[in-house]
Formats: C-alpha cells, sequence, structure tokens
C-alpha cells in the first residue's frame, strides 16, 4: 500500500515537472532590462493607435451623418412627389428595423429627424465639411434649438473645434454665445494689423454670462475673481477657445510701486497675454487708463520677444457705449469693454420702454371685466 503510494507521488512528480517544461506563463522583463529607446518607442506605438482609434470613430460618425442625410433626402423627394404621410414614415420605420434588426436609429421620431435634417442642409458640401464632423445627437440639438442656418452652422464648426459634448453644446445655444460672439466694444482697427483684428474681435463677446455665480449681486471685484477662479472650467468655457489661465492677482511693480492684474490669461491662437479686468460698477473711462498702464507693464515685465502684444478685456456691469467709444479713440493700446451679467436679460429699445404693459396691468386685463379699457402708460401698441 505505501509502495503504491509512493508510485503514485513519483508520477505526479514526473507529470508537474513534464508541465513545467513544456509551458508556463510568460512574465514580462523589467524595464531596467529593456532598450534606452523602449519607452520612446511605446509612446509613439501607443499614441499611433490612438490616433487610429480616434479616425475610426470619426469615420465612422461622419459615414452615419451622411447616410441619414440621404435617407432624410429620400423621404424629403417622397413627400413631394407622392405625398409621403406620417403613416408611411410609420411603416418605412418598421421595415428597417425589419431589415437591419442590429442597427439602431430608424425609429419614426428619427426618420423625421432626418428628414428635417435634409431640408435645413440641401448643399452637400456643407454636410460633408463641417457637419460630419459632429455626433448624430449634437444635430438634433441644433433642428431644436437654433432659427437660421447661420446659427446653426456656426455652432456645428465651434462644437467640432473646440470637442463640445451634447450637453455643452446645448448649454452654449442656451446662452445665446452666437448672438454674444464679436460684440464687445474695441479699438482692435486702430491698434492691431488687419489680418488680426477681426481674428481678436471675434475672441471677445458681451455681455459675458456668469450664470454660474448664482443669483446673488456681487459688490467687490474680489469676490468675483474668487468666484470665477473657484469655476475656472466654466469660466474658460464662456471665455471660449485659445484661453490659458495664467493666474490671479498677478503682481506687478512698476517705478517703485505695486500693482496687481486682476486675471492674466494668454491666448494661445492670437499668441498674446489677455488682461483682465473685473469691475463690479458701471463703466469709468478712468478704468481705461489703468488697464493701459497694466497693458505696458506686463508687456514689458512679462511678454516674451516672440510674444504679440498685449490685449486687454475690462469688464464692467453696465456702459454708456458712446463713453466708451470715446474712451478708446485715440488709445494706442488694444482694449475691448464688455459687460458681464448673471443671467441674460432681453433689453427693450428705448423707445419701447413705458410703452409695454406691466405684469400688472396684464394681469389685471386678463381678470378684468369685458369691454373694461386698461389704461397703459406711454404710447399706444
Amino acid at each position: 500500500m505505501a509502495s503504491e503510494r509512493r508510485r503514485g507521488e513519483a508520477e505526479e512528480r514526473l507529470a508537474l515537472g513534464q508541465r513545467r517544461e513544456g509551458a508556463g506563463f510568460p512574465v514580462a522583463p523589467t524595464k531596467a532590462s529593456l532598450p534606452r529607446d523602449y519607452a520612446e518607442a511605446f509612446s509613439a506605438i501607443k499614441r499611433r493607435i490612438q490616433e487610429e482609434r480616434l479616425r475610426v470613430v470619426l469615420a465612422a460618425n461622419a459615414a452615419m451623418v451622411l447616410l441619414y442625410r440621404d435617407i432624410g433626402r429620400m423621404i424629403l423627394e417622397r413627400q413631394d412627389r407622392a405625398g409621403w404621410g406620417a403613416k408611411v414614415i410609420d411603416r418605412l420605420a418598421a421595415d428597417l428595423r425589419g431589415a437591419f434588426p442590429d442597427m439602431k436609429g430608424f425609429s419614426p421620431r428619427n426618420l423625421k429627424y432626418m428628414r428635417a435634417f435634409a431640408a435645413a442642409w440641401p448643399e452637400w458640401a456643407i454636410v460633408q465639411e463641417a457637419l460630419a464632423q459632429i455626433p448624430w445627437y449634437h444635430h438634433i440639438a441644433l433642428l431644436e434649438k437654433c432659427r437660421t442656418p447661420e446659427e446653426r452652422l456656426w455652432y456645428a464648426r465651434e462644437s467640432a473645434a473646440q470637442g463640445w459634448s451634447h450637453n455643452i453644446l446645448s448649454l452654449q445655444i442656451e446662452s445665446c454665445a452666437y448672438e454674444r460672439q464679436g460684440k464687445a466694444i474695441t479699438n482692435f482697427r486702430d491698434t492691431l494689423p488687419p489680418a488680426e483684428s477681426d481674428m481678436a474681435a471675434q475672441v471677445f463677446k458681451d455681455p459675458y454670462l456668469f450664470d454660474f455665480l448664482g443669483t446673488a449681486d456681487p459688490r467687490r471685484e474680489r469676490e468675483v475673481e474668487q468666484a470665477l477662479v473657484d469655476h475656472i472650467q466654466r469660466f474658460l468655457l464662456e471665455l471660449g477657445r485659445g484661453f490659458a489661465f495664467v493666474g490671479r492677482q498677478v503682481p506687478l511693480e512698476v517705478g517703485d510701486q505695486d500693482f496687481v492684474v486682476d486675471l492674466l490669461f494668454y491666448h494661445l491662437k492670437l499668441r498674446r497675454y489677455v488682461v483682465v479686468e473685473l469691475k463690479a460698477v458701471a463703466f469709468d473711462p478712468g478704468f481705461v487708463g489703468q488697464l493701459n498702464l497694466y497693458l505696458s507693464a506686463v508687456d514689458d515685465l512679462l511678454r516674451h520677444p516672440d510674444d504679440q502684444p498685449t490685449i486687454g478685456l475690462l469688464l464692467c456691469r453696465g456702459k454708456n457705449e458712446l463713453v466708451v467709444e470715446y474712451a478708446l479713440r485715440h488709445l494706442k493700446r488694444p482694449v475691448g469693454i464688455a459687460e458681464w451679467e448673471t443671467a441674460l436679460v432681453d433689453k427693450l429699445p428705448t423707445a419701447l420702454k413705458g410703452s409695454l404693459p406691466t405684469v400688472e396691468e396684464i394681469e389685471a386685463e386678463l381678470s378684468g371685466a369685458p369691454g373694461r379699457p386698461v389704461q397703459r402708460r406711454g404710447k399706444k401698441l
């Protein structure tokens, strides 16, 4: 009995030895034993794989957008020629899902979006060049929220350039980024070369929307600065593409006096510093002189020889446009003036102020007796 047990143990050891000789777990060599150029080669290979994966994803997305546009165009043509209605769309959706059970996106609702997409963009070149670069759900947001082709195209191009998610795109549309872009009052035409002035003007908007600050009405600039830095990601998103945050309360020494820049940025596309000064009050011409000093100091103390001259952006709680234009008229340094708000409000032209009924007057009219006139202030509508 003992001999059989010893023979079994010997056979087991023999079998284990054979398995160890013929198979095993591969172990990667330590980094210390690798060639010197291994890390560089690994990074290059990893980068190439990432680029190819991104290219495949983008190509697949572009192909899907172009396919949806073609389907929408076919539906449009048959609507015009054969009078296709909602019931035909429902039948088409069911048949497509039956023919391609592994594909999504053929619901009746999505087919109607395809039709709307084709109607909104009849030009193939625009679809292929710009619109195919963003996901389909971005296009649905553009169709639902934008009013004009120019507005849709601007948001589409910005989404592709800045990599906006669907939520960020919706946020930008709701905050009227298109209407505010390039609206700041500037002196760029007089202080920058023609090739740069238009590009720089489009960088700044008016007003700037700091809705992430909440509904509070801060009275001190330092409070606003701190809140913006606390929400720096949202702040950079509101500023737009190309802004890199350098610092807050940046010290400058000029003529044995100490000064501080509220917020300092560097714009990667303009290749220059941008000094941002915040005011919790309405525009005052004296602010321009202070900002001009900061621009000169930044150029002398911080600017690299390869950098372009610094630009200033003054953000106030209100402004008289004529006063701003006079204040900037003979200034030699590039400056933009804009307002900042915590919520967008519709501003009525001066001619209409006083001619519209108040909320109380509307409520009185809705609840008043029939035929009872309501007294309104100002001109009659």
